[in-house]
Parts: C-alpha cells; sequence; structure tokens
C-alpha cells in the first residue's frame, strides 16, 4: 500500500479530552453514539492539512481549482456524471442544506416529507421554515426495509412540497435499488414534489456489486428539475469536523432559489476545509477500499455476536454505513439505550430520536477491539 493509503484501522488513538463530541459529552460513558469514526483520517488528507497550514496565512477563501478537478473527477469516476461547475453548490454541511432547501420551497403550513427511522435532523428542519412534517414509517419486507408506498400515497398532501431521502439509509445501512429511487422520482413527480437526496454515506457501500449506489444527479434529465442531490467526503473520510459538503443542482430555476435561500445565514467555508476535501477525493480512493474491507469485518462481528449472543435483538442487513440499528423492543424496556447507558455504561444512539423508540444505533467505525468490548458490555447485561 503506498503512502496515500496506509493505514492501521487497529490502532486506538485516543480522543477524550480532545474536544470531541462522541468522547467528551458524556465523559463517564463508552461511546458508539454519533457518527464519526475512530481512525485517523487518510495520510494524503493530513499530508495537505500540514501543506495547507504551513503556508501561515488563514484567509477568506472559495473553491480553488485543485477542489473543483476533484470534484469533477470523483463524479465521472464513481458516479458517471459529467457536470458543469456552476451546477455545484458548495457548503459548511449537509445539515444546513436540508434547512436551505425547506426555506427555498416550503411557506409555512406546507409540509415535509420522510420515511422512518431517519437521521434526526429530517425530523426537525421542518420548523426552521414553519412547516408541517409528515413520517410514514419504513416496512420490513421479504426481510429487507424499504418504502411503504401505499401509506406514502394515504399520507401526502396537496401541499407537500419536498421529500427528504437518506440513501444509503441512515440508519437502517439500505442501499435503495435503481428501482426504487425511479419509483420515489415519480412518486414526487406526481406530487410535485422536490426530491433533496442526501447522499452522504454512499461511498461507505460494503458491497457495491451487490447493491450499487444510484445517485439521484444520474436520474434522467427532465426529472432534474426537481432533484437536488447531497454528497460530502466527511463520513467516508472522517472529515466531519470540517465542514464541506456540496450539492449538485442541475436547473438553473431551482439552484437559483436555493441559493437565494441561504442568505446570510451560513459562516464562510474554512481554508482548510477544501483542501482536505481535495486530497480525499483525488488520492483516498486506495484508504477507502480498505477501511470498507475493515467495515465489512466490523459488521460481520457484529451481525454474528447479536445473532448468537443476544438472543431476541434484531440487526437488519448492513449494505452501507457504519451503523448498526438493533430493534431492542423484546427486551420490554421503555428505553433500551438509557438502559444500556445505566447498566452497560455504554453510550448509544436512541431510537426515539430517529423516529423509531424501542432502538439502538451502534457505532462500529472503530477499532475491532473496540467493537467486541462495546458488544460484551451490552450482552453482560441482557443476561
Amino acid at each position: 500500500m503506498d503512502m496515500h493509503s496506509s493505514a492501521d484501522f487497529d490502532q486506538i488513538v485516543p480522543r477524550r479530552g480532545s474536544g470531541s463530541i462522541k468522547w467528551d459529552r458524556f465523559p463517564n460513558l463508552d461511546p458508539y453514539w454519533v457518527a464519526d469514526m475512530d481512525f485517523m483520517s487518510p495520510p494524503c488528507v493530513l499530508e495537505a492539512l500540514q501543506a495547507r497550514v504551513s503556508h501561515g496565512i488563514m484567509g477568506y477563501a472559495q473553491p480553488h481549482a485543485g477542489i473543483i478537478e476533484a470534484i469533477d473527477h470523483y463524479l465521472q469516476n464513481r458516479h458517471q456524471l459529467i457536470v458543469e461547475e456552476k451546477e455545484i453548490v458548495h457548503l459548511g454541511g449537509l445539515v444546513p442544506a436540508l434547512s436551505i432547501a425547506a426555506r427555498a420551497f416550503g411557506s409555512p403550513g406546507d409540509a415535509v416529507m420522510t420515511c422512518t427511522p431517519i437521521y434526526p435532523p429530517f425530523l426537525s428542519i421542518h420548523q426552521d421554515a414553519n412547516m408541517e412534517l409528515i413520517s410514514v414509517p419504513h416496512i420490513l419486507a421479504d426481510g429487507r426495509w424499504g418504502f411503504d408506498w401505499q401509506a406514502m400515497e394515504a399520507a401526502v398532501t396537496a401541499n407537500t412540497k419536498i421529500f427528504l431521502l437518506s440513501n444509503p439509509q441512515n440508519p437502517l445501512g439500505r442501499v435503495f435499488s435503481q428501482e426504487e429511487i425511479e419509483k420515489l422520482a415519480d412518486f414526487c413527480l406526481h406530487h410535485d414534489m422536490i426530491l433533496v437526496s442526501d447522499e452522504i454515506h454512499c461511498d461507505l457501500i460494503l458491497d457495491e456489486e451487490q447493491t450499487p449506489h444510484v445517485c439521484a444527479a444520474s436520474l434522467p434529465e427532465q426529472l432534474q428539475n426537481r432533484i437536488i442531490t447531497l454528497l460530502a467526503p466527511s463520513k467516508t473520510y472522517n472529515i466531519a469536523g470540517l465542514g464541506y459538503a456540496f450539492a449538485i443542482i442541475k436547473d438553473d430555476s431551482l439552484r437559483r432559489k436555493f441559493c437565494a435561500a441561504r442568505g446570510h445565514t451560513l459562516p464562510e467555508i474554512n481554508c482548510l476545509a477544501y483542501y482536505a476535501a481535495e486530497a480525499a477525493y483525488k488520492d483516498g480512493d486506495s484508504w477507502r477500499q480498505a477501511l470498507l474491507a475493515y467495515l465489512r469485518n466490523n459488521r460481520d462481528t457484529l451481525t454474528s455476536f447479536i445473532g448468537k449472543q443476544m438472543p431476541g435483538l434484531i440487526t437488519p442487513d448492513i449494505e452501507a454505513t457504519y451503523l448498526a440499528w438493533i430493534d431492542c423492543r423484546s427486551m420490554n424496556k421503555e428505553n433500551p439505550a438509557k438502559f444500556f447507558e445505566q447498566e452497560a455504561g455504554i453510550y448509544l444512539s436512541d431510537g426515539a430520536f430517529f423516529g423509531n423508540p424501542g432502538h439502538v444505533r451502534f457505532n462500529f467505525g472503530c477499532p475491532h477491539s473496540r467493537v467486541i468490548e462495546g458488544l460484551e458490555k451490552m450482552a453482560k447485561v441482557i443476561d
């Protein structure tokens, strides 16, 4: 492996005391919650940051030629997409983009629609635009989570303006198929909705041949006047704290409305973020492949352990992400996350925040020894 890809994912990097939300918010608990990984970022990213810092001047930044070329290369090679530079909107994060979309395309009294369980901000951004929220549960069919088309048709209203999609799905770990994405786009077309597709985990698909990613920006041109595709290197390359993401908005009118709604609510993107993103997209793929192999092993360990050591707990097939959604309803605990916190001293994400009480989300983006450690603590208190 070259210097751009080498990584020791088994290495324990102490994070306590570094100002980490994950480790320092609840310092007395063992953290398996918020979605960042306990791995060092790729060497190519760290080298790029060090080079930028050594320049010594941290002034206001704009996208430089290198980041534009790196994104262009990434979109062509990863998604087979040719995108004009004007169609890319640089952002200081994906959650603000959800809020901007609500303010751009909804008015007070209109509705935002999404399917649960879902990444918690999806369930609250409607408030930024004084909109209503319509949430429809995903359904389990033939062992796989999917859309409940019948329930969605029954729930949608004439004033539902936006559909928020998470693909790959957080927390379910599903990679939606071409057929599902096309059907969802048709659903949005039929009901005159804007489809906002958050694809932040699309480079963390654990078996690309089995479950290839379908990028919303690759859907037919006639649908692109209602599609906003959101992408970022942050989850994949563990650089979330640098705050960089981008939107692909092919339609001029849609893009103008989106950009106008930004107003003065977003800070400038910091000068380091662009260089980290450039290095990740340009030189990080061999490191990414090594990461995926490591995460597959962690996923398999977790799935097997839960099946054998925690009877009654259920986790779906995890096709993407480093997040395991665990159904704990058989435990008959009002709040399983609180139970594991008090009895096992570990902090998991509470399913209630995702719209599904009785579940927890376990972050396995950490050294293998830590995955086992967390699972053993859970199993011990279930017994």
